[in-house]
């Protein structure tokens, strides 16, 4: 029987039984852990608020057999809250949304339990906060953190040099398949042709040149979103399920079909 201790975020919470939950936690030291926090849909919980998603915590856990990934869940004893980020992302729609999204992203990143992966939760951290300070908009700050999360896990794009050949770009053609941008000589069946403008945003996502993605017209955000979505799709077994409700416009309606409009017609 084993105590250990970490900071983590929550990613999401399952109801066991009349009274428990299953958190999903990424912890810095330990990966991804599941594990049960007893009574904490009871009214008189010390700690159930704490556990929501979005929050980052102190926990810790006990495991039964001195492992937190084994037989069985390990219990979630106690918790002390560090960021409490969900009060700016949950009241606002695209916050909500785009938080989701960052979430869902996390979790499939982290494919193995217990397995470090400091970088991903860095990431999902320094996210979190830009999120609930509403320092730049939601919808680029999820693609900013989409298209590190892709660059972590390998599957870096490029927009600028050719993917293929390395030709020094600029270069005009976008192929999801390939890597990014490729050159004429390159140039695949379904590849597409976006703007300037679209590619300098994604470039400066992927960077973090935060003073060039803030400039840019909503018409090249929007566009820049699609190709994210269709390299998302193309690189992850499934895509996420959350990405549909994400609100791309200011004041418009989710986007529910932008990232599998942009998949197909990267394949047709």
């Amino acid at each position: 029987m084993t105590l250990f201790r970490d900071d983590g975020i929550v990613l999401r919470t399952q109801k066991l039984g009349e009274a428990d939950r299953i958190i999903t936690v990424l912890t810095r030291a330990h990966g991804r852990v599941r594990a049960v926090a007893r009574g904490v849909r009871r009214t008189k919980s010390k700690f159930g608020a704490r556990l929501e998603p979005f929050s980052h915590v102190d926990v810790q856990f006990f495991a039964r057999g001195g492992e937190l990934v084994g037989r069985g869940l390990p219990l979630c004893t106690q918790t002390e809250t560090i960021a409490a980020y969900g009060r700016g992302i949950v009241g606002d729609y695209a916050r909500y949304t785009a938080g989701t999204a960052m979430l869902e992203t996390a979790e499939r990143f982290t494919d193995h339990e217990g397995e470090p992966n400091v970088q991903q939760y860095l990431l999902l951290v320094g996210g979190l906060r830009t999120l609930a300070a509403g320092e730049h908009t939601p919808g680029l700050v999820l693609d900013a953190f989409l298209l590190r999360s892709l660059a972590m896990g390998g599957y870096a794009p490029s927009f600028e040099d050719c993917a293929k050949c390395g030709l020094p770009g600029p270069n005009r053609f976008f192929s999801v398949a390939s890597g990014g941008v490729v050159c004429g000589d390159c140039r695949v069946p379904g590849s597409v042709v976006p703007s300037p403008e679209a590619l300098q945003l994604l470039g400066a996502l992927l960077t973090g040149d935060w003073e060039t993605a803030d400039a840019v017209e909503a018409r090249h955000a929007r566009e820049g979103t699609g190709l994210v979505s269709a390299y998302l799709h193309w690189h992850m077994e499934r895509g996420l399920r959350s990405l549909r409700y994400v609100e791309r416009s200011p004041g418009g309606p989710p986007a529910a079909g932008e990232g599998p409009r942009a998949q197909r017609a990267e394949r047709s």
